[in-house]
């Protein structure tokens, strides 16, 4: 098949890492994708470093301006499908009236309601098909006027590693200058009021008589880093908290982790959640949303009440005086990962909506 999947998001976030799994994949299958995208975007120029055809929208019209060079590249190119990943890439799209012309395959990662807009409705009933990244999701865009026999739930994945050696970890350590017997904590994501980072410095502060030694790793920017700064240093543990910023090889974070922390408080699926789990890290998050598809509390991680600081840190307090108990959840945690949530599972689980769509759309 020949395909063209659009995105014109310009930051490197979950969704568009998905989308750079499900392009290789699909090249590794023998099929022809290529990426419509931002110039200049993180996708872009990732796409472009592992070799795969990247045609690019200038980024001031990205948007509406993509109408025309989707059309163009509809009529020239030829393709079989069209897969887009986010809303704008899907407005750009219905607007080049794609499909008229073949299969379009529209990618739902977030938990939001549609607008109830005549645009926004008709849309994603233009789809063929809508990929949802979690049945809550899938549920949440049912209930806001998706068409449900259009939904299809396909979970996201993550590329499974091989789990670190004593001396890759130590290494990876070196890199935030953590010693070996300093407990260390981890949450990688946006720095933004939703995902709930707030909540793990209150943890942290809560259970610092008891391990004092803790330190926690934050990867990742956004607007409330200040404000956690200062909020770090008001409840004594500015000197626990290395800010990282964006990380690039996001590995040595993983790597050097005893426990992750993932406090988001609206979340369509998390897939840092699922890297930390696919590299044996026990995990801890909240009950709602898609969290519960992911994580059996319990046995694969623990779940604790939203926006409740003292039932993290009790959690972590838990993991770390019981290193056996957190590498039992940490090994069922990988194991989940490859049973359900791989980045070759989310490929093949693609690939079949894609077959699906098109045997639909050649029967008359």
């Amino acid at each position: 098949m020949k395909l063209l999947l659009v995105d014109l998001e310009t930051e490197w976030r979950g969704g568009q890492n998905q989308f750079l799994l499900l392009l290789q994949g699909l090249r590794e299958r023998g099929h022809t994708p290529e990426l419509l995208a931002v110039q200049g975007s993180a996708l872009a120029q990732r796409a472009s470093e592992a070799g795969l055809l990247v045609h690019v929208a200038s980024r001031h019209a990205a948007r509406f301006g993509t109408v025309q060079t989707t059309r163009r590249l509809l009529a020239e190119r030829l393709f079989d499908l069209v897969h887009v990943n986010e809303s704008h890439a899907l407005t750009a799209a219905w607007l080049a009236r794609t499909h008229r012309r073949v299969p379009l395959i529209v990618s739902r990662r977030v938990g939001y309601p549609l607008s109830r807009s005549w645009l926004a409705q008709k849309r994603f009933h233009a789809a063929a098909a809508i990929i949802a990244n979690s049945q809550w999701v899938a549920e949440q865009a049912a209930a806001a006027g998706a068409p449900r026999e259009k939904l299809t739930v396909v979970y996201e994945g993550v590329n499974v590693p091989a789990l670190p050696s004593a001396e890759v970890r130590c290494e990876a350590r070196r890199h935030w200058n953590i010693s070996p017997d300093e407990p260390l904590l981890g949450c990688a994501g946006v720095l933004s009021r939703d995902k709930g980072h707030e909540y793990v410095l209150r943890a942290l502060a809560q259970i610092h008589n008891e391990f004092p030694r803790a330190r926690l790793l934050l990867a990742g920017d956004g607007p409330e880093r200040p404000r956690l700064e200062r909020l770090a240093k008001e409840l004594g543990v500015g000197d626990c908290v290395i800010f990282a910023g964006f990380v690039r090889q996001i590995e040595l974070f993983y790597q050097s982790l005893d426990i992750f922390v993932f406090p988001s408080l609206f979340e369509g699926l998390g897939t840092s959640l699922l890297a930390a789990m696919s590299y044996a890290v026990a995990g801890i998050t909240f009950f709602g949303c898609a969290l519960g598809e992911i994580v059996e509390n319990g046995k694969s991680g623990i779940q604790v009440q939203p926006g409740d600081a003292p039932e993290i840190a009790q959690a972590i307090s838990q993991l770390l005086r019981d290193p056996s108990l957190a590498a039992q959840m940490g090994a069922a945690g990988r194991a989940r990962i490859q049973q359900i949530f791989s980045a070759d599972r989310m490929v093949d689980g693609t690939l079949r909506v894609y077959h699906d769509a098109l045997d639909a759309a050649s029967r008359p």
